[in-house]
């Protein structure tokens, strides 16, 4: 009776043994598995910034923001605009000073300045106008435009005017 007994104990030992093995060997091949199923996406910027969610880096405020949080300004041929993507939103920093412009389709911002408050803000041949709201020019032109509201304007409505 204690032959058998020390039997099926060794036997239990190792059956668990092994069993404990064939988990360790599924263990492995799921977390290949999973490594090589799954990517990582790191689409952070050099500052930070995580641009999947529409964040890029503010020069002036030197922190992330979201582009599209600032004063919108639509451009001159299309004022009743509904596409924010085709739209220029400005960011000042904390005494005016300075106006970020972040334009369509362009993934770096420009820094204008301005010598004195009334003045328009000034890079080149880039100039932000305080003129009801705000008009963007380049040599010369109006190029934007918008009421000064910070924010997406919302042109359209879904419910009815009465």
């Amino acid at each position: 009776m204690k032959k058998i007994s020390v039997l099926i104990l060794l036997l239990l030992v190792v059956s668990c043994k092994l069993i404990d093995q064939k988990e360790d060997e599924n263990e492995s091949q799921n977390k290949a598995i999973t490594v090589k199923d799954s990517t990582v996406v790191n689409d952070k910027d050099e500052n930070g910034c995580l641009a999947s969610a529409g964040y890029v880096w503010s020069k002036v405020n030197k922190e992330c923001v979201k582009g599209f949080s600032g004063i919108q300004l639509n451009p001159m041929d299309k004022q009743d605009n509904d596409d924010e993507t085709l739209s220029a939103y400005v960011l000042f920093n904390e005494d005016a000073s300075k106006a970020e412009v972040f334009l369509p389709k362009d993934t770096t911002s420009i820094v204008l300045s301005r010598a004195a408050e009334g003045k328009p803000w000034v890079l080149n041949d880039w100039q932000l106008v305080p003129w009801k709201g705000y008009v963007l020019k380049k040599g010369g032109k109006n190029m934007f435009a918008g009421d000064g509201e910070i924010g997406q304007k919302v042109m359209n409505s879904d419910t009815e005017q009465q």
